[in-house]
């Protein structure tokens, strides 16, 4: 293969991991790696509360937080959630809840001020959907957001989902479709293609791991950050699953077969990063 230039010229699309490597790797304290959290570091459980990162993912964020300019999880977990699976990551920033939080490590917790006020409405939906939602629906409550899964019950879908629409609707609120569960959040424009615009000023190459349609925004993110910046350099990284199809993985420049796959990635970055 032809040594690729690592200074500016960008290595064309479709990317092979090895190319991804050669054209980030050498300006690493220029780099930020970004990833979601389920389905991308942790595999999906039926529990969502049960979830856990998968084998080789925290040490992996840790050495690669020294040695890249910024490692960051943005998720629609809240940011108390992340920062309890993550223990010890005192370097990586934390945005939860699509960007409504926000904290570095251990630090305060950051919540977006417009968000603030629908927090008793999110309560009173989360209790309304318990009572009103059948038996294998499952009701996530997260402050500023409520959740609803159909993950042990597929056959849901359909009432799940308009349910949860026709609530939206009606308190002005609005809904995230993901893998088998519809989210529910404020009227407050922050998602993950906002908060990876912001993220990424002053960086001068980025990698984004994700597994869901939400995913996309940031990959859209690095794409016009590129168009705009020349000597910036976007990988977007797609984390395979049978739910999201080939939705995600169109949208990205590698794939990567799952969580625990990412691991052994993330382990190898490490090397080449350093």
């Amino acid at each position: 293969m032809r040594p690729i230039n690592t200074g500016n010229q960008r290595p064309p699309r479709p990317l092979t991991a090895e190319q991804a490597w050669q054209a980030t790797t050498g300006r690493a304290g220029q780099c930020v790696l970004f990833f979601d959290f389920d389905g991308t570091l942790a595999p999906v459980h039926d529990d969502p509360t049960a979830v856990q990162p998968a084998p080789k993912v925290l040490a992996a964020l840790d050495a690669l937080a020294s040695v890249v300019q910024r490692v960051a999880i943005v998720s629609a977990r809240p940011v108390e959630f992340l920062r309890d699976h993550f223990v010890g990551l005192t370097d990586v920033d934390l945005y939860g809840l699509y960007g409504l939080e926000h904290s570095h490590g251990s630090g305060e917790t950051v919540t977006e001020e417009a968000a603030l006020p629908w927090v008793p409405t999110m309560a009173e939906l989360a209790q309304q959907a318990r009572d009103e939602l059948p038996a294998g629906a499952l009701v996530e409550y997260k402050r500023l957001s409520v959740a609803l899964h159909y993950r042990t019950a597929p056959q849901l879908a359909q009432a799940v989902e308009t349910w949860g629409r026709e609530q939206a609707e009606r308190r002005g609120l609005r809904v995230q479709i993901g893998r088998m569960v519809i989210e529910i959040k404020p009227p407050v424009d922050r998602d993950k293609g906002m908060v990876i615009g912001e993220a990424v000023q002053g960086a001068g190459c980025a990698w984004y791991f994700g597994d869901d349609v939400s995913d996309i925004k940031a990959f859209a993110a690095l794409r016009a950050r590129e168009e705009t910046h020349p000597d910036f350099f976007g990988v977007c990284v797609a984390v395979a699953n049978p739910e999201t199809g080939a939705e995600v993985s169109t949208a990205a420049d590698l794939t990567i077969d799952s969580p625990e796959a990412l691991g052994d990635f993330l382990t190898e970055a490490v090397h080449r990063f350093s």
